[in-house]
């Protein structure tokens, strides 16, 4: 973290303290103390950050890629309650399906707001729903999945520990595309870069430009190759305690039931709630608050 960032940071924790020290009225004083103890769990090297989110579906065709799209709408509408701003910087699309569903197979977006990896980075991991399928012309019930994951944005060079070379990667240019493979960028400004050691590839086209989708691409980068990083400190660290790791990809974190019964459930913390609709309308704070306090 730089100087002046840090400078920032004390200066805001200071104007806090005071701003306590002003009030008077005990409604208000019992919210200040609350939104204060939230930055006692929000006190990771990143968490300040803005934050990169993948979602991509699972297996299953157009059930799982309607999953996709209806989390990515679901944590739109939790930024905009955030006030945070969200921006695609990746989309994969799938085949159109009934009543015009267009499907995700892929999607990165970033999102820019203050705490923003620290409040979203326990979103990464496996999210079920079951319902009866749109797509199903016998009405049956469907399990599909989608799988989450949520990086810190980290400008290159700003972690001193990750460098990347340029004889590491292999950067690629192709043209941006929309939904059913349609041209939307006659020129080719989407840029893919591979990581060689990893195996790790980002992308972006949403940038007006290449060198602009270029520097989104290598942020992501640094951002998956410092989160993996993490994982492998995270998993010495269970080996020593003689735990088992939880960090795969597999661990299925949340379950959204929408047939036979309405019910969204957390299987770390056991916080469920059956307003289902209000959850896929962005209304997450219960289920962020709770995954807080287990950091």
């Amino acid at each position: 973290m730089s100087l002046s960032k840090e400078l920032d940071r004390l200066q805001e924790d200071v104007q806090s303290i005071e701003r306590l020290r002003d009030i008077h009225d005990f409604s208000e004083l019992e919210q200040s103390i609350a939104h204060e103890e939230r930055k006692v769990f929000l006190s990771g090297t990143y968490d300040r950050n803005d934050a990169i989110c993948t979602i991509t579906a699972g297996a299953g065709g157009q059930e799982a890629q309607d999953w996709a799209t209806m989390m990515l709408r679901m944590y739109e509408r939790y930024c905009q309650k955030k006030k945070w701003n969200t921006q695609i910087l990746n989309h994969s699309f799938g085949d159109p399906g009934p009543e015009g569903r267009i499907g995700t197979k892929q999607v990165s977006f970033e999102v820019r707001g203050q705490y923003a990896f620290g409040q979203l980075k326990r979103e990464s991991g496996v999210h079920r729903l079951v319902r009866i399928s749109p797509f199903s012309s016998q009405a049956l019930r469907h399990t599909s999945f989608a799988a989450v994951e949520v990086i810190p944005r980290i400008v290159q060079g700003a972690e001193q520990d990750i460098i990347v070379k340029p004889e590491e990667i292999r950067v690629d240019v192709f043209r941006s595309s929309g939904p059913g493979g349609q041209n939307v960028n006659k020129r080719e400004t989407a840029v893919r870069v591979t990581h060689f050691s990893t195996g790790i590839v980002v992308a972006c086209q949403t940038q007006r430009t290449q060198q602009e989708n270029r520097q989104k691409a290598m942020d992501m980068l640094v951002g998956k190759l410092y989160a993996l990083k993490e994982q492998e400190r995270q998993g010495e660290l269970a080996k020593l305690k003689g735990q088992k790791s939880s960090i795969e990809w597999g661990s299925q974190i949340r379950s959204y039931v929408l047939h036979p019964y309405q019910m969204i459930k957390d299987m770390r913390t056991g916080v469920e709630t059956s307003d289902t609709q209000a959850v896929l309308n962005g209304d997450l704070d219960a289920f962020v608050e709770a995954e807080l306090r287990l950091s």
